[in-house]
């Protein structure tokens, strides 16, 4: 006796549940086509009318959800809490207001034209789901000045061009191991034809004289630049290892550029970060509905109950695109399991101050775009990377994120707000002397005390991937896990990490549910 496809799966499912159902699904081809990391990534069509989803939070893992669900054919009700979209992709202009707990209301005062990018900062180029929305709906991007080796460090109260203490450390570290070979400590570590070549190339790679030392170069910068006729280049003296790696607060900014998201070509988006979130909103047939924060997360027979300040959405589905910090807070009807997963889930508090200023660094320093990096509590200076050249720009005077002392974020958030701006003002002036009284218009943001987010992204030994191949740990696992109609997305859930392709991600992982739960349902109906 034959069985019907339908009547196959109806089986799978009643015995092994929605997994097992799902891969049978794939090899039956009923299942989503398109691999959920993929930058076109594409539902099937919904079944019959288009089933109802709501999805909860409009920042990007909510809006890329809205998004693909309605291009399906379900039927889709947004609801955002704030009195704005984008979520932490949070681009602030002039007239803005910033509200933190515990904190009095600020007022950005920028001029027309510039922004602070108060969340992300830039787009790593293999982010290709982000980057593929951008492309599908025409948002202009340009380079992102990850680095520049004319930017400062700052430690220990010594200012040294980056350029240098990179370079400089390179080549002590080349001085060493050519003294160790030219010593015959190394013989019995290389053949000695492997040897000979890698002592030459020690030679060029760290610039080093004929009796194997360091001598200045011009890959260190000028002291004095070189000029027409009788004017020569003069070149600094090389910093000894010591300079060049000052302390443990020196590691990050040292390897910055090699970290895989770090790595050129970085971008960001003309405008603003925001502007992809609002393409993406611009794309949607139902539009975020603001200022309807969620009360009570409820089952309802098969479907879901949604309360809200304005009443109550009932659909069949429900896309949870909250971070974990607010959702553990609301009541819903979520298995104990979920519960626990939930609760105070550890978020990183990332602080960022901004100050309106004449371009100074450009005009009197030549620093365009980059990074300075420095020992003081505001751990870096951001150089904006659009706008070269123009009269005024928006300069990030702190980024805290744990990048040179891991307890920085929490010390620097515990601070108030006009010292968090001072110390900002100080570390710009020892970068730039004389200029910190140019610094103007300054805001600050503890991303630990914005409502609704209550930080940065998930953090933690079940939300950091501290091996290649390895897997999360049980609470991460668990969140991903649908609870009946209700599937989860955000930057938690994803490996990518705390980067708006993780909220990308995560959504086409939720919709794809979604869409597996709407197939199984009309199949076994």
């Amino acid at each position: 006796m034959s069985v019907s496809r339908r009547e196959a799966l109806f089986r799978i499912g009643s015995t092994a549940g929605l997994g097992a159902t799902y891969a049978a699904m794939q090899m039956m081809g009923l299942a989503v086509g398109t691999p959920v990391r993929a930058a076109d990534f594409a539902l099937p069509r919904a079944p019959g009318k288009g089933p109802s989803v709501v999805v909860l939070g409009a920042g990007i893992a909510g809006l890329v959800s809205a998004y693909e669900l309605e291009q399906a054919g379900y039927r889709v009700t947004l609801l955002e809490a704030r009195d704005r979209i984008a979520g932490r992709s949070w681009t602030m202009r002039g007239q803005e207001r910033i509200v933190m707990d515990g904190r009095a209301d600020q007022r950005a005062s920028f001029s027309p034209g510039l922004y602070f990018n108060a969340g992300p900062a830039r787009l790593p180029s293999h982010h290709h789901v982000i980057l593929g929305y951008a492309r599908k709906f025409g948002v202009a991007l340009e380079p992102f000045v990850n680095a520049n080796r004319s930017a400062s460090w700052d430690f220990n109260g010594k200012v040294v061009k980056g350029g240098r203490m990179l370079f400089d450390f390179q080549s002590r570290l080349g001085e060493l191991i050519a003294k160790a070979i030219d010593r015959k400590a190394l013989d019995d570590v290389m053949p000695a034809e492997e040897l000979k070549e890698f002592r030459q190339f020690l030679d060029f790679y760290a610039g080093l004289g004929k009796d194997g030392r360091v001598v200045p170069n011009p890959r260190d910068g000028y002291r004095t630049l070189p000029g027409g006729y009788d004017h020569p280049a003069e070149f600094y003296d090389p910093l000894t290892l010591r300079e060049a790696l000052p302390s443990r607060a020196a590691v990050l900014p040292h390897i910055f550029e090699q970290i895989t998201d770090m790595q050129a070509t970085m971008m960001q988006p003309v405008g603003g970060m925001d502007r992809i979130a609002h393409a993406i909103h611009d794309a949607l047939r139902s539009k975020a509905r603001l200022g309807e924060p969620v009360s009570a997360i409820r089952r309802e027979g098969d479907g879901v109950r949604i309360e809200h300040k304005s009443g109550v959405t009932r659909a069949d589905y429900c896309v949870c695109a909250l971070p974990t910090t607010t959702l553990s807070k609301i009541p819903s009807d979520f298995a104990p399991a979920k519960a626990a997963a939930l609760k105070d889930v550890p978020y990183l508090g990332s602080c960022k101050v901004a100050f309106e200023a004449p371009r100074f660094w450009e005009r009197d320093d030549h620093v365009y775009g980059g990074l300075a990096w420095t020992d003081r509590p505001n751990e870096n200076v951001i150089y904006p990377s659009h706008g070269l050249g123009s009269a005024r720009g928006v300069l990030v005077g702190a980024y805290v994120a744990g990048w040179t002392r891991q307890d920085n974020p929490d010390a620097f958030a515990k601070l108030p707000v006009a010292e968090q701006i001072r110390l900002s003002r100080e570390s710009v002036e020892a970068l730039h002397p004389g200029r910190g009284q140019l610094l103007a218009s300054p805001v600050a943001v503890d991303w630990g005390l914005v409502p609704w987010s209550y930080g940065v992204g998930a953090v933690g030994p079940d939300f950091d991937d501290t091996a290649p191949g390895v897997r999360r740990g049980a609470r991460y696992t668990e969140l991903t896990r649908p609870e009946g109609p209700i599937v989860f997305a955000g930057e938690h859930l994803s490996y990518v990490g705390l980067w708006q392709e993780s909220a990308a991600t995560s959504a086409h992982e939720a919709v794809a549910l979604i869409a597996t739960m709407a197939a199984e349902k009309r199949v076994t109906a």
